[in-house]
């Protein structure tokens, strides 16, 4: 089984696709997809569907889907020819791969291939070799990761609470790994290919500040002093006029080193997390 969820869902069975086109369907086969090879609590995908009032039919609902989601991995099996399990033993059913277990149900991947989990270990390459300072192979590792993403995370799929949990943690993963690559091709003197980029990150994340780090100490790196500062006044009137809140002191030392001209202005720092703490270290206007 292969699995896509970086970008619209895709679940393939023996390269067949496996897609229910009913909306409840579908949020059930991702969050199984999501967590292949692990179980999914009944009381996680029942909320997942109807949120926290769900209807007393709620769990016949569900497996109504399950019993959908198994006709069409079996239709998906019969077409591929799998009518063999790996023992050589009985057929394999739509039964061995959607799994009925203790209190929920499992998706097996079978070793197939999964998106998420290759871009995990790619980014796991990328912060090992940031922190062992091997910046051409951070850059790499994590180029190659943030490459399988063909836009949001379960894109075409209408996400409920667990979902919406889910997108949000794997777009932090996908945000995390592009600050460091961008990190990573700064150390290796790449600033000028990076302008057209972040000019376009920071239009996008305006309150993030990591990613303004990162593009005023392109600018000046690229001999542009002056838009270096402009863009620290943007971002402040941003936060100030949206938030109350002022830039963070790494930021703040940041645009000091650029107003005095600095030889070598300092590398932007490395947050332990992007977005995540952000906010804290920012401080309180007035």
């Amino acid at each position: 089984m292969d699995i896509d969820v970086l970008g619209p869902l895709g679940v393939k069975v023996d390269g067949l696709a496996v897609m229910p086109t009913a909306p409840k369907p579908r949020k059930v086969l991702a969050l199984l997809a999501l967590h292949v090879d692990r179980v999914v609590p009944v009381a996680v995908l029942v909320e997942e569907l109807w949120g926290e009032r769900p209807p007393r039919s709620a769990r016949t609902t569900l497996q109504t889907y399950i019993l959908q989601l198994r006709e069409l991995i079996g239709a998906a099996l019969e077409r591929g020819g799998r009518n063999a399990s790996a023992d050589g033993g009985s057929p394999l059913s739509a039964k061995d791969v959607l799994v009925t277990a203790p209190g929920g149900y499992l998706l097996r991947g079978g070793g197939g291939a999964s998106d998420v989990r290759e871009f995990e270990r790619l980014a796991g390459l990328g912060y090992r070799a940031m922190d062992a300072e091997d910046f051409a192979g951070a850059a790499r590792y994590l180029r190659e990761g943030l490459a399988l993403w063909s836009g949001s995370a379960l894109a075409d799929v209408t996400a409920g609470t667990q979902l919406e949990m889910e997108v949000r943690r794997l777009e932090e993963t996908r945000l995390c790994a592009l600050y460091q690559r961008i990190e990573a091709d700064l150390r290796l003197g790449r600033h000028r290919e990076l302008l057209g980029e972040l000019t376009m990150l920071v239009s996008r994340y305006r309150t993030h500040e990591n990613l303004h780090g990162q593009f005023m100490l392109a600018l000046y790196r690229s001999g542009r002093r002056g838009e270096a500062l402009n863009v620290f006044q943007r971002l402040r009137q941003v936060l100030v006029g949206e938030q109350g809140l002022e830039p963070s002191v790494e930021l703040r030392r940041l645009q000091g080193a650029i107003l005095k001209s600095s030889e070598s202005a300092p590398h932007t720092a490395r947050p332990e997390a992007v977005g995540s703490g952000a906010r804290d270290r920012l401080v309180r206007v007035g």
